[in-house]
């Protein structure tokens, strides 16, 4: 299959309304046959694990690299000096960062449109938004860059406003905004790092300022607080939500999502928390010990292994470093792996630097 015929098929996969598990085994086997044939390091990889496509008949089967290994080689199907975008993790102490290559934005931007559609818009055409994240020029290898620019050109009917430049966030400009908003009537939505609204939540505490935004205004954050702003526990950011900007929390909605997948996860929003986390029915989570790689019995917490066939230029199976429980129509995240769960997934990435040494060489 080539390129473009695979991205064809992944577009024709992800305009269904459903798949069955028959259909998505047949699409993730494709999707595997495919990205071992032009993947190297990944082919690499599953031949030292004695994974092929002559071998594997079960979605379950199909390797799942350790996600680190997105900072260790190029996993890329095309030539990397053809992506389109590369998105990019943020820094570590190490200065290593996570690279994933996009041969085309074309499934990228479909995934996301369809399920923040559903996900977020619920039952409206167009809000108007204010965006708590710098703009996509500033941030080109930010996939959350990205993902925000679309949902503000696509759903926002033309009114959107950032607020966040490489100063930092305009408080003043968005105070004045969320006044004016809220005099108008009219639901409006705010988007953004959940950081950034920890930060508009000082400036409004520091203000003596509190608002009501209209009947049918949203909250959408994502990302966690990643050591940018002092942490708060997720019961009292949800109640900051309501208390500061008058958004009840089951308008509070999470976006769970990560540079090296090309899927994002919703809840329904956060009246219940923990909240739990469901993608479109082409993305498949499982909960495994990282130690044997065997599914958790139900109810007891794992590390999440994602399979998104919308990741079609690199690899599908993933192998996180974020621990979570099986629920029935997703998972809860119960945060960074440690302990044995950590030293797991530790070991599963050198096992993926061993196999793959020498493979672009």
């Amino acid at each position: 299959m080539t390129a473009e015929e695979i991205v064809n098929n992944t577009l024709a996969f992800l305009s269904q309304s459903s798949s069955s598990e028959e259909a998505f085994n047949e699409q993730a086997l494709s999707l595997f046959r495919y990205q071992y044939e032009n993947n190297l390091p990944y082919q690499t990889y599953c031949r030292a694990k004695r994974k092929t496509p002559r071998l594997v008949k079960s979605w379950t089967e199909i390797p799942a690299v350790p996600i680190d290994a997105f900072k260790e080689v190029p996993l890329s199907c095309t030539g990397i000096e053809t992506a389109v975008a590369t998105f990019m993790t943020s820094g570590t102490t190490t200065g290593a960062r996570g690279k994933h290559y996009h041969s085309t934005l074309e499934v990228y931007d479909q995934s996301m449109k369809t399920v923040f559609k559903k996900k977020f818009m619920r039952n409206d055409e167009h809000i108007p938004m204010g965006i708590l994240f710098p703009k996509r020029e500033l941030m080109p290898n930010s996939s959350l860059a990205h993902y925000l620019a679309l949902a503000a050109e696509t759903f926002s009917g033309n009114d959107f406003t950032y607020f966040v430049d490489d100063r930092g966030l305009e408080t003043n400009e968005l105070i004045q905004e969320l006044a004016k908003r809220e005099a108008a009537g009219t639901p409006y939505a705010l988007l953004g790092a959940s950081f950034s609204f920890v930060h508009l939540f000082e400036a409004l505490e520091r203000q003596g300022r509190r608002f009501s935004l209209p009947k049918g205004s949203k909250l959408l954050d994502t990302g966690g607080f990643k050591n940018q702003s002092k942490e708060l526990d997720l019961a009292l950011f949800y109640q900051k939500m309501k208390d500061f900007l008058g958004v009840e929390p089951e308008n509070c909605i999470n976006m769970f999502g990560m540079t090296e997948l090309s899927t994002q996860f919703y809840d329904d929003g956060n009246a219940v928390i923990p909240s739990e986390k469901s993608g479109p029915h082409w993305i498949r989570t499982r909960v495994v010990d990282p130690m044997t790689g065997e599914d958790q019995p139900d109810g007891e917490p794992g590390v999440l292994v994602h399979y998104d066939l919308a990741n079609m230029n690199s690899v599908a199976a993933i192998l996180t470093e974020d621990m979570g429980v099986k629920k029935e129509n997703g998972f809860l995240f119960l945060g960074r792996v440690e302990g044995a769960e950590a030293k797991g997934c530790s070991l599963a990435l050198e096992s993926f630097i061993q196999a793959t040494k020498g493979a672009l060489t």
